[in-house]
């Protein structure tokens, strides 16, 4: 079974290559790291660091050495993180560890979820149904940000040559997702931040309306509701059924229900692209939740243009982790790869027990692999769990 830990770069350079790597074999019994290669800002508390205690990366910096022909001509560039322009190449290592019989090697690789970059280039980012730009959020629908997704990929695995590239966010985003200083007084609901989390660029615009669809009846639809949002007294959902309903909760307005339909083929097209254009000896995966619909992931039409999916259970029961990978490998299919993303956090697992139970509910309900998030986010003991955890797991 595959069984890897998610893990930035500066937790390596800060701990070591051998610690890191032995921690993870040897203490958390892994046969795989997943190193962010592409990665977007925050805060992050380092518990064992012996550099620091909180690290503040770049915003959409990568985390390898690009090739600059492979770059020619591309509107929208790459930036390397000066971590690593100034402390060495992290992959290159790793891979070169692997080679010699070391952990295999996946990139974990953020796609669209880029605030340096959509302010840098303002036309390649996701708007709302009044033309608002969202700056985090490059769109799977623009051309640009598509060309430099692809580029990514493709250097990625034609340079490094990583068993597996786990791809996050080659999709639309939420309204609500953490950007500095986010203000909400009206109390949106969560078809509130669905809405405005609905993009009608002009490039969506343009190849809705190539597909056929009703752009504009849709978009004024959901002008029309957000204005609504904005003017009521207190929170009330419209659609109290949302999200569980699905997209049948919006069949009875035929232009929006078309216009959501439509939203997958931009986003399955990307990945089908991404896809084609990397190393045929690297694995392609997408990193997903329980309802990546919200954001136009459709899991049946990816599971035919790529070699399957994560899919992300943080917080959830067993119960529900169980039901979100059946539903995952139905929509698949039973040749691809199917893994679990699971979080060693105290509020989202109690305990060594509570971990080990829902990733034995994952791999009965057909997980091939186990990804752990993240290693150099929580305290070493943690590591104890995985393995605790890795030692009595079905078919292990």
């Amino acid at each position: 079974m595959h069984r890897s830990m998610w893990t930035y770069a500066w937790d390596i350079l800060d701990l070591g290559f051998d610690r890191v790597t032995g921690e993870l074999r040897d203490r958390a019994g892994l046969n795989s790291v997943s190193l962010a290669t592409s990665y977007h800002a925050g805060r992050f508390l380092q518990p064992r660091s012996p550099v620091r205690k909180a690290y503040f990366p770049e915003d959409g910096t990568i985390y390898f050495h690009p090739t600059p022909s492979r770059w020619d001509g591309m509107t929208i560039q790459p930036k390397v993180a000066d971590i690593i322009a100034q402390g060495g190449d992290v992959l290159r290592e790793l891979v070169r560890r692997r080679d010699t019989g070391g952990l295999k090697v996946c990139c974990w690789t953020v796609c669209l979820h880029n605030t340096r970059l959509g302010l840098l280039h303002p036309g390649a980012v996701t708007r709302n149904a009044f033309g608002d730009p969202n700056y985090y959020n490059l769109c799977p629908s623009n051309s640009d940000a598509r060309a430099y997704v692809c580029a990514l990929v493709a250097d990625l695995t034609h340079a490094y040559r990583p068993d597996i590239v786990e791809l996050e966010s080659p999709c639309f985003m939420g309204f609500a997702h953490e950007f500095h200083h986010e203000k909400d007084g009206v109390g949106l609901t969560a078809e509130d931040d669905f809405f405005l989390s609905l993009c009608f660029c002009e490039s969506c615009r343009a190849r809705a309306a190539a597909a056929g669809v009703d752009v504009e009846a849709a978009r004024r639809l959901v002008a029309q509701w957000i204005v609504e949002a904005c003017e009521r007294e207190v929170p009330k959902p419209l659609f109290p059924e949302f999200p569980a309903g699905g997209l049948a909760c919006f069949r009875q307005f035929p232009a929006l229900h078309e216009y959501l339909l439509w939203r997958t083929e931009p986003v399955t097209s990307l990945i089908a692209e991404i896809k084609a254009r990397a190393h045929a000896d690297c694995r392609i995966v997408l990193i997903d939740v329980a309802d990546g619909w919200l954001g136009g992931c459709d899991l049946q039409g990816i599971g035919k243009v790529c070699d399957g999916a994560i899919l992300c259970v943080y917080g959830r029961s067993p119960a529900e982790s169980a039901a979100i990978l059946r539903q995952g490998k139905a929509a698949l299919g039973h040749e691809k790869f199917l893994g679990a993303g699971l979080r060693v956090f105290p509020h989202d697992v109690k305990g060594a027990e509570g971990l080990a139970r829902q990733a034995d509910a994952c791999i009965t309900a057909g997980a091939r692999g186990l990804n752990f998030y993240n290693y150099g986010l929580v305290p070493a003991r943690r590591l104890d769990w995985i393995r605790e955890t890795l030692e009595h797991a079905p078919g292990e």
